[in-house]
């Protein structure tokens, strides 16, 4: 069991407010190579986050879950960072919408022809629909 003293600081910001600023036995995030999980004492380390959900376990108000699309994050052995370019709680997902992204990413691909780059976007797209559904078909 978790006690004050093996607990996270967690900041997670958006541009438009602050979410969370609490204190958490463990944080998964999504990086662009896969999910990490965060413990009280985790070495340095700065990642760029990928598509995916954070979630932030044995915080005040017990598990708290948020979709995000990219990011950065910044992990101490204290404290965690989460600088976010946008989060949804999977409830607030539009699933509609997510389904037409995932429409327009595939088409995107279908149009990219010999452009690594309009793949690569392609693919962007495609991620971030994905998990949006994911978190969505799993509300907290």
């Amino acid at each position: 069991m978790a006690t004050e003293t093996n607990q996270l600081r967690v900041r997670f910001v958006t541009p438009d407010h602050v979410l969370v600023d609490e204190m958490a036995t463990a944080v998964e995030l999504p990086s662009k190579t896969g999910y990490i999980e965060v413990l009280y004492g985790h070495a340095p380390l700065l990642a760029e986050l990928g598509a995916g959900d954070v979630t932030l376990h044995g915080a005040a108000g017990g598990h708290a879950r948020y979709n995000v699309s990219w990011g950065f994050v910044e992990v101490l052995p204290e404290r965690v960072t989460i600088l976010a370019n946008d989060a949804l709680l999977p409830e607030a997902i539009d699933v509609p919408r997510a389904q037409e992204q995932l429409a327009r990413g595939q088409a995107l691909w279908n149009a990219a022809g010999d452009s690594e780059e309009a793949y690569c976007e392609a693919n962007r797209v495609i991620d971030e629909a994905h998990a949006k559904l994911a978190s969505a078909a799993h509300p907290n």
